[in-house]
């Protein structure tokens, strides 16, 4: 027996609710378009307007943000203006100092030369401390029968080289007698190394010699003399009672004139008798450096170590 089937409902239900919820929603919709009151957005000049002041509002804001971008460099260049300023003020105070000391200098060098300019009045020594003289030679006592030469060798004595050996020369050829000579640098450094500690025999054949070994000597030199009268004096001064010593120089880079004086002084005196070993002459070759604080320096220890201070133009 055969089965009946069910019959086949198209509008069941279901679909029948689904076309009910859809035309209810038109119908929702059509009366929403129709009576729902119109905003005043709906209206076309009014999104205009709204549209302009958006445009407006877009380009003050571009605006804002470029002077601000301005300020922002101002203030970057404020900021490096202030640095700038700070490095000028560092800047002058450092010129000032600058100033300052050159001032000191100046007034140093003021007093040296008026220094210098008295001691040569006088001849840089007081006529009861002298035995002998040879007004030939500028008032320098020449009764030592052993001599030395400290001969400052620096690159502005070098210039004037020719000037040099020929005053040294001439000192020589002025005193009536030498037993021995040695010549060293300002550092205290031979001109003949192995001669350290003993006489050059004074002759023509040995000044000769000399003076040609000079011409080709680049012997070092700290533009200072107190080192060479350091070493004549520790390896001479014990060796003889009439020795005389001449520094050759146009400049002074040491540093305290008092300490470098009190120096030479203890070293130039017998601890035993007090007097001096030997005579410390000096003779300036003007050459336009700081010939002020050699000339300062020298005069000092030529005129406490009874000796004669002297410049060469």
């Amino acid at each position: 027996m055969k089965k009946s089937r069910a019959p086949i409902e198209v509008f069941n239900l279901a679909f029948l609710d689904i076309i009910s919820c859809a035309f209810g929603a038109v119908v929702m919709l059509i009366l929403l378009a129709k009576n729902g009151e119109e905003g005043e957005h709906n209206d076309a000049s009014q999104v205009s307007e709204l549209i302009q002041a958006i445009t407006k509002a877009e380009a003050q804001v571009s605006e804002l943000q470029g002077a601000l971008s301005d300020k922002e460099l101002q203030l970057m260049q404020a900021k490096a203006n202030s640095a700038s300023n700070a490095e000028q003020a560092e800047a002058l105070q450092a010129s000032i100092a600058r100033a300052q000391n050159n001032v000191q200098k100046l007034t140093d060098a003021a007093s040296g030369l008026e220094d210098v300019r008295e001691q040569q009045k006088r001849a840089a020594i007081q006529a009861n401390e002298v035995k002998e003289r040879d007004e030939e030679v500028g008032g320098i006592p020449v009764d030592s029968e052993y001599v030395i030469f400290i001969v400052d060798t620096s690159g502005s004595m070098k210039r004037i080289w020719n000037k040099v050996m020929s005053t040294m020369n001439e000192v020589l050829n002025n005193h009536p007698e030498v037993k021995g000579f040695q010549v060293m640098s300002d550092n205290g450094e031979y001109l003949i190394s192995s001669s350290k500690g003993s006489w050059r025999k004074d002759g023509q054949r040995q000044r000769a010699s000399i003076l040609d070994a000079m011409r080709k000597w680049h012997g070092s030199s700290s533009s200072s003399p107190a080192e060479g009268i350091e070493e004549a004096l520790s390896r001479y001064g014990q060796k003889t009672d009439s020795l005389a010593l001449y520094v050759f120089g146009d400049e002074f880079s040491g540093g305290s004139y008092d300490s470098t004086l009190e120096k030479l002084n203890k070293l130039n005196t017998n601890k035993r008798t007090g007097e001096k070993i030997a005579r410390i002459h000096a003779i300036g070759f003007n050459s336009g450096y700081s010939f002020e604080k050699f000339a300062t320096l020298m005069t000092a220890v030529a005129r406490d170590n009874n000796g004669t201070f002297m410049t060469v133009n």
